[in-house]
């Protein structure tokens, strides 16, 4: 246990339990004033890392930041683990999420009263890193898994649920105090330290933020994590944002933020990024941006301590920095309860909440509720269950609400064979924010139980090939070998199950070996660089159980480790194997023998059953994962040939999608007749899909993000700008796969009746929209009714295709009706962020107001009037314009202004030149143009300003020998054109313009 040394000369202290601090019944200022004061300098340094050092004298015990909680408790051991993030967005229910929320952070409690960390460093922190409300941009972004949906108001209210339930109904006291991770602007992981999203503020105020703003504003998150990336060429943590947008917002819950950082970010400021010259310069001004706890190095404290005590030396910081950011801390621990006697209310919780009866049917729940129907048609019908992006008009069902007459689904398993197959028909994964799972129902788990009690049989063929490896340097067979699984060349008979390996192709050429004898899959021992077969899965940070099989140009292959990068080679004396060779040169041969063929035998199996469920999907830590973005959208080559081999054989096929992202499944939205997707959906997530697939649950599931055709040139991964690239269901110009939203049923919806209980409204005005939901099939059900807006004649800007202004899960009974109503503020629902106006505008106008099943399946429409006066035009004559405030661009880049506040405007990389459009700009008694620009090398360099189609001034920049060098520039202007013409100015060669203006 680390603790801080103390100066013998500090005055000896009362006994702990009767010091002001420990008084509950004070207020919490007076407690945190108390307990700061008692502190040495040294010791409030000490707390600003992770791993904060106990202080005995006080009775402090040590205090880490950070328990991963994002689906369940993760990284402690077993524990309830729920479908992942995005598969609890697919649920688009609130109630629901925030109740995953408080039976996490019951477990959380339970470990932390109950489970000592094998470390020493502290108890479990109840402090829980969770929940993640990034917005699923790109669908092949690494960490899809991690957030909720695409959409802002979606992923923010899911957010503010799991936040509430994970902190408690009491605003003073916590049950674990949620942190909202990362901010911001954070969608790829390749390069993510080095890398910069260009965020306007349109999208920046529209989108990202919106995304956080609920919880913190409302008080349910108690802090923030900052990201790894640099947003507009500043790194996130040294944002002004922290401080100008997220405290702001948190003010007036009584309660500030204490913000965190990612791991190692600390250390990249430097050490990747380059941003800062030194550490210490670095985490000066991470903390003086409000950085409040730096988790760096480890349990490594003193290297963190080193640095910020020189910074203090320094005059980088001062003590009142250090107090502010150990303040926010001490609130948070206050609120949780350990200075009060018996540690607060949430202290009783015993240790028989985790993996509870109660819990594993919310995880049961949870799983089936996650579970989206994209398509349900008859055998041989080949029309796609989203109609081209829509979801089969107001009533939403492929069935006729009886099962089977118009649609594959529920299925009819009575007295039939059903073959469950492909290679996650038989297995489920966790990922690396999952928890332990304590027991495990795959899919055929659940299908076995369910269609054996239906009077049905099930057969199960995962559809992997099966294979030897031969080393021609012995001519023995890779074997599994005693009881710790080495892996051995021997000369062990090919019939031996000892030297056969299941081999599954995750694509890109990667695959990991399953010994058929230990059921485990092999995997790099990192003490001698050996093999085993000895794991249950792939799992950790380093990914040690992937392997590609390299041709070697005589027929053979070398086994070579992903992770290390390294060959195997076999010792030719004892057979030993070991992953060493540097070059493919120096790499065993080994002859691949296919024993059992794969497809062929998921084919036989189809052939003799009545009915196929065919599971594909991802393995979460392989080939899109944290460090690693995805390749593309599209099924592994070797699960596309399997889906229609086996659909070619027995057409009565449904495909199940288990992923943690959409995949561009084109084919078999054409060819199968019915397609679900779930998340990796946790321990109960074989009984849930059997539920579903059987029809004793409805399907429930509504996409959260939008699933692209594989033909669909999905924008650039780096362009973060949403308006002009045209990324999610608002911009996104071609028509999806399935839409944003989509999700069919076992029964029939119909939507009657959309009323607006006003038409004409002020632009701050409010409306109520209504509408009847009716279950019209033959049986119960459920409904998500979604309510989208648009404006139809936005003039000043471009106004998103639709916005989804709300939400309501609505369960009917068959026959029943419902009124469903959704209150709507002009200043929420139909606002955008002005550019001209530096804040959030709604523009007078005509809009409508749509209500339907999906982003693309909007039957009923209202229209809307907002009446007021029409934008002004744009005043920039006397007026200091920021050059970030454009209102379109070609071929420039956001960058910083200093590296402590501000952006400017570039011209992109490898662009020669690139140009800013502000719209309908009043010029009247414009006299001079003036810009403020910067240049840090030599050249020609030069601004080009025209109204219209007329040239007002071309002013040249001159070098001012560094980035953050300002300097202001300044040339008259002939009379400009009359009206309100646009502007256009035009960067030629690399500087920077940070502002604008024309002088009368």
């Amino acid at each position: 246990m680390s603790t801080v040394s103390v100066p013998a000369e500090l005055p000896a202290e009362p006994p702990e339990d009767r010091l002001p601090f420990r008084d509950p019944a004070r207020p919490l200022g007076e407690r945190i004033d108390d307990l700061l004061s008692r502190l040495t300098p040294d010791e409030r340094i000490a707390m600003l890392h992770q791993y904060g050092p106990a202080i005995p004298r006080l009775g402090i015990e040590p205090f880490r930041t950070g328990t991963e909680a994002l689906h369940g408790v993760a990284w402690l051991g077993p524990a309830t683990t729920f479908p992942q993030a995005v598969g609890l967005g697919a649920t688009w229910d609130d109630e629901l999420i925030r109740a995953v929320g408080t039976a996490t952070a019951t477990e959380v409690r339970a470990f932390h009263h109950h489970r000592e960390p094998a470390t020493g460093s502290g108890r479990h922190s109840l402090q829980t890193w969770a929940p993640v409300v990034n917005l699923l941009r790109d669908p092949r972004w690494g960490r899809n898994e991690e957030g909720y949906s695409e959409d802002a108001l979606l992923s923010a209210r899911l957010g503010d649920a799991f936040c509430r339930g994970m902190a408690g109904d009491d605003p003073e006291q916590l049950r674990t105090a949620p942190i909202l991770k990362h901010f911001l602007a954070y969608n790829n992981e390749d390069d993510r330290t080095t890398t910069s999203s260009g965020v306007r503020p349109r999208v920046l105020h529209e989108y990202d933020l919106a995304a956080f703003r609920p919880a913190v504003a409302g008080g349910s998150a108690t802090g923030v994590m900052a990201a790894y990336n640099l947003v507009n060429g500043r790194p996130c943590h040294v944002s002004p944002l922290l401080e100008s947008e997220l405290r702001r917002w948190a003010r007036p819950t009584g309660h500030e933020l204490f913000v965190v950082s990612d791991a190692e970010a600390p250390s990249n400021l430097v050490d990747t990024e380059h941003y800062f010259d030194d550490h210490a310069t670095a985490h000066a001004a991470a903390l003086k941006a409000g950085i409040d706890s730096f988790t760096d190095h480890g349990e490594d404290t003193q290297t963190t301590f080193g640095r910020f005590t020189e910074a203090v030396e320094r005059r980088l910081i001062t003590a009142a920095d250090v107090d502010r950011a150990v303040r926010r801390q001490l609130s948070i621990r206050f609120r949780l309860g350990e200075f009060d006697p018996g540690q607060g209310p949430y202290a009783g919780v015993g240790w028989d909440v985790v993996d509870s009866p109660e819990h594993r049917a919310l995880a049961l729940r949870a799983a089936t509720e996650s579970i989206v129907l994209l398509k349900n048609s008859a055998v041989g019908d080949r029309a796609s269950g989203a109609a081209g992006g829509a979801s089969g008009g107001a009533s939403g069902g492929s069935s006729d609400g009886t099962g089977n007459a118009a649609g594959l689904l529920p299925l009819a398993v009575g007295g039939r064979r059903v073959a469950v197959v492909g290679p996650l028909a038989d297995s489920l994964s966790e990922d690396w924010y999952s928890g332990t799972m304590p027991y495990r129902i795959t899919a055929a788990d659940g299908l076995r139980t369910a269609v054996g009690a239906r009077g049905g049989s099930t057969v199960v063929v995962e559809g992997v090939d099966r294979i030897t490896l031969r080393a021609a340097s012995t001519g023995g067979l890779l074997t599994a070998a005693g009881e710790d699984a080495c892996l051995v060349v021997t000369d062990t008979q090919a019939g031996d199950d000892a030297a056969q390996f299941d081999l599954f192709d995750w694509d890109l050429g990667v695959l990991t070996l399953r010994n058929a004898r230990t059921g485990r899959y092999a995997g790099l021992v990192d003490a001698d660089q050996s093999l085993a077969a000895d794991r249950v899965q792939p799992a950790g940070w380093d990914v040690h159980e992937t392997f590609r099989l390299e041709p070697l140009g005589d027929g053979t292959e070398a086994l070579r480790s992903v992770y290390s990068g390294r060959y195997a080679v076999v010792d030719a004396d004892s057979g030993a194997v070991a992953v060493t060779a540097e070059r493919a040169a120096d790499a065993e041969h080994f002859t691949r023998t296919v024993v059992r063929d794969g497809v062929a035998e998921a084919v036989a199996a189809a052939t003799d059953a009545d009915a196929v469920v065919l599971v594909l999907g991802n393995d979460p830590l392989i080939n899109g994962r944290e460090t690693q973005d995805r390749a593309g959208i599209a099924l592994a080559p070797a699960q596309e040939r399997l889906l229609r081999d086996v659909v070619a054989a027995r057409p009565e096929t449904v495909l199940v999608v288990m992923s943690s992202y959409p995949y561009a499944v084109d084919w078999a939205d054409a060819h199968v007749p019915a397609v679900l997707w779930t998340s990796h959906g946790g321990q109960e997530t074989g009984r849930a899909l059997a539920a579903v697939l059987l029809g004793e649950a409805d399907a429930t599931g509504r996409l959260p993000q939008t699933w692209y055709r594989g033909d669909d040139e999905l924008p650039g991964r780096l362009d973060y700008d949403i308006i002009k690239a045209g990324w999610t269901y608002q911009y996104h110009r071609a028509a999806p796969l399935y839409a944003f939203g989509h999700g069919l049923s076992y029964t029939d919806f119909t939507l009657t009746g959309l009323a607006l209980d006003r038409t004409r409204i002020a632009q701050d005005g409010e409306l109520t929209a209504s509408v009847t939901v009716t279950n019209s099939g033959a049986r119960d059900g459920v409904e998500t009714v979604q309510l989208y807006v648009r404006a139809v004649d936005a003039a000043s800007y471009q106004a998103p295709r639709l916005t989804l202004a709300g939400y309501r899960k609505v369960r009917l009974a068959a026959g029943a009706s419902a009124r469903v109503s959704f209150p709507l503020a002009a200043g929420e629902a139909l606002a955008h962020w002005s550019v001209a106006e530096g804040d959030f505008a709604v523009e007078a106008g005509k809009y409508q107001v749509l209500v339907g099943r999906s982003a693309a399946d909007l039957p009923l429409g209202a229209d809307l009037t907002v009446d007021g006066a029409a934008p002004e035009p744009r005043r920039v004559v006397g007026r200091r314009v920021r050059a970030v405030d454009f209102d379109d661009y070609e071929g420039v880049t956001l960058v910083d202004f200093t590296p402590t506040a501000g952006e400017a405007v570039a011209v992109g990389d490898g662009g020669a030149h690139g140009t800013l459009l502000y719209r309908a700009v009043a010029l009247d008694g414009a006299r001079a143009f003036s810009a403020e620009v910067s240049r840090e090398g030599a050249g020609a360099a030069r601004i080009e300003v025209r109204a219209g189609s007329m040239l007002l001034a071309s002013i040249p920049v001159p070098s001012t020998g560094d980035p953050y060098a300002w300097t202001t520039v300044t040339t008259p202007v002939p009379p400009p054109p009359p009206g309100t013409p646009d502007l256009h100015i035009t960067l030629h060669g690399a500087h920077r313009l940070h502002t604008f203006t024309f002088l009368p």
